[in-house]
């Protein structure tokens, strides 16, 4: 097994948090302090502080290391908190392994396979780009300009921005790749099907790269069992943790401390 490196702070119920791309751990840094109980979030594989094998970073690769972390921590009764890939990791962890979850909460997500007509026009327009070969690293550096530098100093060569870029690659749309597809729709039945599971998804007004537009919202409400929607009236871009981390980390707070969830955590 290959070690993911990893924040653990707290005691109590786990709560694992997820980034997606092309970030790190390091994009919930001032939401954790907030939230209670045991609270850990690891670096995907090929990003942050941990290793970066040769490996293709597909959505399987990533699936695969993450469960082992999970198995190697024996976490149990988990909830989970998963950003743009993070948030589909998530669901798809938790599908595979429902009875050792609590519960599932999401903010811009990479939830559902799109259409090219369903993604916003601008960030379809990066994506095109990013899926044309030859054509991508100028939209990498996009990407990594768009946040802190912090997280320009994790990925400073070609090589180590293989996952990033794999990452783009990867968004299912258009029905391609086929493989990330057959990924996701598998977990939204679970999404679907699980009402004994609490959900929440964290939505703000949209700003200019903001994913989850009001008709894939829309959408989730009606498709996923047990899902409560937090609507915050201010805005957030895509990287919402960046742009309002007290407001996630106080809704999270809330709901972990009410019905279910509370019940769940007292009894663990």
């Amino acid at each position: 097994m290959t070690e993911l490196s990893y924040v653990d702070v707290g005691t109590g119920a786990p709560v694992v948090f997820l980034h997606g791309n092309p970030t790190s751990s390091h994009l919930w840094r001032k939401v954790i302090p907030a939230v209670p109980g045991r609270r850990l979030a690891p670096d995907l594989i090929g990003m942050g502080a941990s290793p970066r094998p040769s490996i293709e970073y597909t959505f399987a690769d990533h699936a695969r290391y993450l469960e082992e972390w999970f198995d190697a921590l024996s976490l149990e009764e988990v909830v989970l908190v998963g950003h743009d890939w993070g948030g589909a990791l998530a669901a798809d962890w938790a599908s595979r392994h429902p009875s050792r979850v609590r519960g599932l909460a999401f903010t811009e997500a990479v939830l559902k396979p799109m259409t090219w007509e369903e993604f916003p026009p601008a960030g379809a327009e990066v994506f095109r780009a990013l899926k044309t070969p030859g054509a991508a690293d100028p939209m990498i550096d996009m990407f990594l300009k768009s946040l802190p530098p912090e997280y320009e100093g994790m990925y400073p060569t070609a090589e180590s921005r293989i996952p990033l870029l794999s990452w783009a690659r990867s968004m299912p749309l258009g029905g391609e790749p086929a493989s990330v597809v057959s990924w996701i729709e598998a977990f939204d039945n679970w999404l679907a099907s699980s009402p004994e599971v609490p959900k929440l998804l964290m939505t703000f007004d949209p700003a200019q790269d903001t994913m989850l537009t009001p008709p894939m919202i829309d959408w989730m409400t009606a498709n996923f069992a047990a899902l409560k929607v937090a609507h915050h009236p201010v805005v957030a871009g895509h990287h919402a943790p960046e742009d309002q981390p007290e407001r996630i980390a106080a809704t999270l707070a809330s709901w972990l401390a009410g019905g279910r969830l509370a019940a769940a955590s007292s009894s663990s």
